[in-house]
């Protein structure tokens, strides 16, 4: 597989960075001077900051860049890296990820501080480039006087105040929860816990860690108990990132603050519970879904972070191909049917069916929509939350939905017969229907209906098309390199390869801080759109199996998932790796 980067110094030509007549000057004083390194006498000559200088080192290495004078550190990194090895090898951790670090380096060579790091801290070692003196600084800040792991986070908590990150606010929270709390405060003690959670203090950590959740554009934040404290880890893009550890001394007051917040019982820890949480971070509206369960160290949370303005971004934004997407918005616009999404949770369904909502939402249509929960409040669309308590299911609501003169009705999810045959008899009534299904691709959610006990007659009658779905990491534009592989590598996505010899160019993200060193920034969809037609609907009649039934799909015109995939692999989207990872599955 080679390569294809940059030279550093096209790079910085490219980037506004150098002026070509000052590489040619530059150039003539390496000759005179006999230096060997180039970049050296370009800063050396005022003609490039040692910032840009190390930011194109790194695009030509491969490596990782990060900015410490703009970069806050967690307190997770620092504390598996004692100070006089930091300050040995003027190095820093920058963020851990698991066990997975990544250091800050001036020189990735220096394979001693690498060997090290790994030694004392157990974990994968990623170097990434940084400015010699910005390092230096970040150790006299993160550090202060301390001499081991555990002294220079503390020293961080007390001495981090205000910076521009976000994370700085939780270090100073922290600092001032621990100095507000002496004493350890124990899980059983409810009113002390409760004492401390009402505090400035603490209510000022749990109001940060969310909002730095939705600054890096996170959709769950996970407060994890563990023996020696509480880990945090947040999910980006689909993928958990560890981002610190809070002092165990704080879990009591820290979860009691969020119970508090979402309105649950603080005094059972025994039973699982829900709750609900309503911000407004920079003038927009989010919906924190709160759910915590009881566990060996603590009770655990996991809160879902909704932004109320997501589902606004229509259809033309998801991902869909042009051909996909105008199918979409034709089989939606049909007066009565039924119109279904597939995949695994996670895998954008809803947001996919709020978005046709929006698309379909008109003065002249009565919408009418049942969930649990309701995710999104749309304007113009009346909209139901399921209350089992009360009597309030799926299908008892739609029953009472036919008397209300509708024209278009989503079911959140069709989970059982019941549900499903109301659905079906609201389609066969004149209304268009719109609901989802946990199928791994478009052709099984006919399988699984009828597993459900649904006649196939009726779905062959009702079910207009069905569309699958996942969601995969996007290459970060800002920070992407091409590469080659052999046209057999893509031959699993559906690739024709009609020369053995031939090389594909793609494309692939390379770390950086500005993508958590990952080299994907947002999600795009991935799709399988199955259209309804005379064959498909006979064979679900005579109940064919699920492969004739795909292979009359696929001759309808349906691009199956890891072929949608391929097309965004091609257009240097995304990559072959993450369409493995969230398309394939075992057996595939």
């Amino acid at each position: 597989m080679a390569i294809a980067r940059k030279p550093m110094t096209e790079y910085l030509i490219e980037k506004g960075y150098l002026k070509p007549e000052h590489l040619e000057e530059a150039l003539k004083v390496q000759k005179q001077s006999n230096a060997k390194d180039l970049g050296r006498v370009l800063v050396d000559l005022g003609f490039v900051g040692e910032r840009e200088m190390m930011e194109a080192r790194a695009q030509e290495k491969g490596l990782g860049f990060v900015d410490l004078d703009r970069h806050t550190i967690d307190s997770s990194a620092i504390n598996v890296v004692p100070e006089r090895i930091a300050r040995a090898h003027n190095v820093i951790p920058v963020r851990k990820d698991g066990m997975t670090l990544y250091l800050a380096m001036a020189n990735d060579a220096n394979i001693e501080a690498q060997d090290q790091v790994r030694l004392v801290s157990g974990c994968r070692v990623v170097p990434v480039l940084a400015v010699p003196g910005a390092i230096e600084d970040a150790i006299r800040k993160y550090y202060g006087g301390g001499e081991d792991a555990g002294n220079g986070a503390s020293q961080m908590a007390q001495t981090t105040v205000a910076p521009t990150s976000m994370r700085g606010d939780i270090s100073q929270a922290i600092a001032e929860a621990r100095a507000s709390s002496d004493t350890v405060i124990e899980v059983e003690d409810e009113a002390a816990a409760q004492q401390v959670a009402e505090q400035a203090p603490i209510i000022r950590l749990a109001n940060a860690l969310i909002q730095q959740a939705i600054v890096d554009r996170a959709s769950d934040i996970h407060i994890e108990p563990q023996q020696k404290g509480v880990r945090v880890r947040y999910r980006i893009d689909g993928v958990l990132h560890e981002t610190m550890t809070v002092p165990k001394n704080l879990q009591a007051p820290l979860i009691s603050r969020y119970k508090i917040m979402a309105d649950m019982n603080i005094a059972e820890r025994r039973l699982p519970q829900d709750g609900r949480i309503e911000i407004r971070h920079a003038g927009k509206d989010y919906d924190l879904r709160v759910s915590s369960i009881p566990t060996p160290w603590g009770e655990k949370i996991v809160m879902r972070i909704l932004d109320k303005t997501s589902i606004l971004i229509g259809l033309d934004k998801l991902g869909f191909t042009p051909e996909n997407q105008a199918e979409v918005e034709e089989l939606v616009s049909q007066p009565n049917g039924m119109f279904l999404s597939t995949g695994p949770t996670g895998a954008g369904k809803t947001t996919t069916q709020y978005s046709i909502l929006n698309k379909l939402n008109s003065v002249e249509k009565n919408i009418i929509t049942i969930e649990d929960p309701i995710e999104y409040q749309l304007p113009g669309i009346a909209q139901v939350q399921v209350n089992r308590k009360a009597g309030l299911t799926f299908a008892n609501a739609l029953r009472h939905f036919l008397r209300q003169d509708p024209d278009i009705i989503m079911v959140g999810e069709m989970r059982d017969l019941e549900t499903a045959e109301v659905a079906i008899e609201a389609s066969l009534t004149g209304h268009l229907v719109l609901s989802t299904l946990h199928t791994n691709d478009a052709p099984s959610a006919v399988v699984r209906m009828s597993d459900m006990g649904v006649e196939p007659y009726l779905i062959s009658a009702t079910v207009i098309g069905v569309l699958a779905q996942r969601l995969g990491r996007r290459i970060d534009p800002n920070h992407m390199e091409t590469y080659e592989v052999p046209a057999k590598d893509l031959r699993r996505f559906g690739f024709k390869v009609e020369n053995p010899d031939e090389m594909i160019t793609l494309h692939r993200g390379v770390p950086h801080e500005d993508n958590r060193f990952t080299g994907y920034k947002g999600r795009i969809g991935i799709y399988e759109l199955m259209k309804m037609n005379a064959e498909i609907a006979e064979l679900i009649v005579r109940r064919a199996p699920l492969a004739d039934i795909k292979e009359a799909a696929k001759a309808n015109g349906m691009k199956e998932l890891r072929e949608d995939g391929l097309i965004k692999i091609l257009a240097g989207v995304t990559t072959p790796e993450e369409v493995m990872r969230v398309v394939f599955t075992a057996g595939f």
